[in-house]
């Protein structure tokens, strides 16, 4: 399984690439995996502000509907609109084409409450 030493992760299973004060956030191998085959990822919160834990989008599988949360509080600015006509980038390469948002941080402490790559390993097991 591909858990990137770079990146951070939270509980909800998503990943965050930080890059000064934006940072990019998508699903991780080990969600994907555990999701199926992705068919659809429906984002319209692009151009709003959110708090973390509120819900930026769903993503939808052959097996189940799926809330993507916000890991920190920011405003989404990018969507990523590729994933609307070719959803299984998320499958094929969750970190690369796959990814979903890119969010303006509204408080870059929220950063250091997310988990590290080896903190993911543990909680997946």
């Amino acid at each position: 399984m591909n858990i990137p030493a770079e990146l951070k992760y939270t509980k909800d299973h998503e990943w965050i690439k930080v890059e000064g004060e934006t940072v990019t956030i998508g699903v991780t191998d080990f969600a994907q995996g555990e999701l199926g085959d992705i068919v659809y990822v429906e984002v319209e919160t692009e151009g709003e502000t959110l708090a973390r834990e509120e819900v930026f989008g769903t993503v939808e599988a052959v097996k189940t509907v799926s809330d993507l949360f916000m890991p920190v509080s920011g405003e989404v600015i990018e969507f990523n609109e590729s994933i609307e006509a070719t959803p299984e980038a998320v499958n094929n390469d969750p970190y690369g084409d796959g990814w979903m948002i890119k969010v303006q941080l509204s408080d870059v402490s929220e950063l250091d409450d997310l988990l590290t790559a080896d903190q993911y390993k543990e909680l997946i097991g």
